[in-house]
């Protein structure tokens, strides 16, 4: 019993997405464009070569009984299981409705094809996991040839 009454007590996650822009209006209403959960890099050569992939990374609480400044931490997984550079960030809960949105502008360096997790905590907890796959695509490029050759 004591277990669910910490567990409703908050924060509640509302929102966890990736997308490609967000536009908060005055009045602090969030538009998310372009939701997405796949990107697909193209590239001349059998092997995938790194690219850096340009997104936001939305997460949205709801306060519960939570108040205060809290850490919100995102830290990505690769396809290999190797834990890369992660992003943290405070937030303040104001109780009951009242949340918190992070939008954190992701310039993300991928250097493999496959599926990244992206582990979230609120403080050291786990709350949930937000999967991206990355698809390669080899493409031949099609243009002038080169000069002087």
């Amino acid at each position: 019993m004591a277990d669910e009454q910490q567990s409703l007590s908050g924060p509640h996650l509302a929102l966890a997405v990736f997308c490609e822009k967000v536009l908060i209006e005055a009045d602090q209403v969030a538009s998310l464009i372009r939701i997405v959960d796949r990107f697909t890099v193209n590239g001349p050569s059998p092997e995938m070569t790194p690219a850096a992939l340009n997104f936001f990374a939305v997460i949205s609480f709801k306060s519960g009984f939570i108040r205060g400044k809290h850490k919100i931490k995102i830290v990505p997984i690769s396809p290999t299981g190797v834990e890369l550079p992660s992003f943290e960030a405070p937030q303040l809960f104001e109780g009951e409705d009242r949340g918190a949105m992070l939008a954190a502008q992701m310039n993300f360096l991928v250097q493999e094809e496959g599926l990244y997790w992206f582990n979230v905590y609120f403080e050291e907890a786990l709350v949930t996991r937000m999967p991206l796959r990355v698809i390669y695509q080899r493409v031949a490029f099609v243009g002038p040839a080169p000069a002087g050759g």
